[in-house]
């Protein structure tokens, strides 16, 4: 283990236990008081997403072992789990915040459309591994391993979960640009893309078929002061409280007046605000400055891949972070229509944090894989 230890990405390693620390801590900050009155233990969540964490890093530290090869039969049984587990959330019509996308294991909540995208990004990496190594290849075997996307999407978008349906459509819009087509593949797929989306995003808007009462309330996003006593202004405008009276330097760490149940989700997807509240703005702007660095070490790694494999799974996480990051922080600050997606290594979460951090595990085995195959090719 010492010898793989050697060739991970420690700066990539360094910020992510540092934002696994600082998110653990913002956590627990945020959510004591709701933690104390549904559950009667402040520490409630702070203790939960330790747990995630944990599994997290015990997955990941297994795939970092585990050669990404080897994952060539067992991903199908991933698709099969996925698509099952979508599925199982559609027809089990237990609804949560208006989405059925929850399945329930004792007190635990699993969502599959998270895990869907760490199978969707690993998928495409091995089939496009193999595809594109086959002279002579047809246009319809070029396009169809996002078959599998399209399934996942749909299925997510019968939820409805906008926000996660949307991230994927870019994640899978990020791996399509790196794939090697030929112009004219990829002009008639972007076009028929474009189309399609066009196409449905007027039919959802015209019949409102695919968001429910809540969602369809979300594009009233602008100006949410104006609508303070409202569903559609409350939260957004508390977020801006919070991030007003944070200033500089912030209150100082556990001082948040806005998780006193003013913010009803604090310490999930309002989770940004109240870090700038306790915190204050310049360790906001840190944060933000983290996932640049970040993502640039993913997309670096990528870059240097000796083989498309990997080239893909670095894009496709740093699409997945970036996304993350971009949805979550413009709803917050009313730029977009609010979507429910977490911040990545601050929102409480276990499905999301899980696959995280299962994502990072497979863009540091590519990182390893690239040292080994350069080791090899110095010694030849």
């Amino acid at each position: 283990m010492k010898r793989i230890f050697n060739k991970v990405d420690k700066p990539l390693l360094i910020l992510t236990f540092i934002s696994l620390i600082f998110g653990l801590m913002m956590v627990g900050s945020a959510s004591s008081l709701k933690a104390y009155m549904t559950h009667a233990d402040s520490y409630y969540y702070f203790k939960r997403q330790l747990l995630f964490i944990i599994a997290g890093l015990v997955g990941g530290f297994i795939i970092l072992r585990i050669p990404i090869r080897s994952y060539k039969k067992l991903i199908y049984l991933g698709i099969i789990g996925v698509i099952g587990g979508l599925i199982y959330v559609l027809v089990s019509e237990k609804v949560m915040n208006g989405i059925k996308g929850w399945m329930f294991i004792g007190s635990f909540g699993v969502q599959p459309s998270e895990f869907a995208k760490t199978v969707l990004i690993v998928y495409l990496a091995l089939a496009y591994e193999k595809l594109m190594k086959i002279k002579n290849l047809s246009n319809v075997r070029k396009v169809l391993p996002f078959a599998v996307a399209l399934i996942f999407i749909f299925l997510i978008f019968q939820q409805p979960d906008f926000g996660t349906m949307m991230i994927l459509v870019g994640i899978t819009g990020v791996i399509f640009l790196i794939v090697p087509f030929d112009n004219k593949t990829k002009l008639v797929m972007v076009s028929f893309t474009i189309i399609s989306v066009l196409i449905l995003v007027i039919v959802m808007l015209l019949t409102g078929k695919g968001f429910s009462s809540g969602q369809k309330g979300r594009f009233n996003f602008t100006n949410p002061c104006t609508r303070y006593r409202e569903v559609t202004g409350y939260q957004v405008c508390n977020g801006y409280i919070a991030l007003n009276s944070g200033g500089l330097l912030g209150n100082g760490f556990g001082n948040s007046k806005q998780k006193y149940l003013y913010l009803p989700e604090a310490h999930t997807d309002f989770i940004f605000p109240i870090i700038i509240e306790e915190m204050g703005l310049l360790v906001g702007i840190g944060i933000i400055i983290s996932y640049f660095i970040m993502i640039w070490r993913i997309l670096l790694i990528g870059k240097k891949s000796y083989n498309l494999q990997g080239t893909i799974i670095c894009y496709g996480v740093a699409a997945y972070i970036a996304l993350h990051v971009m949805v979550n922080l413009g709803g917050v600050l009313g730029v977009i229509p609010l979507t429910g997606v977490p911040l990545p290594f601050y929102s409480y979460g276990g499905s999301f944090m899980i696959n995280l951090l299962v994502c990072l595990a497979f863009v540091q085995r590519v990182c390893v894989e690239n040292k080994i195959f350069e080791q090899k090719h110095l010694v030849r």
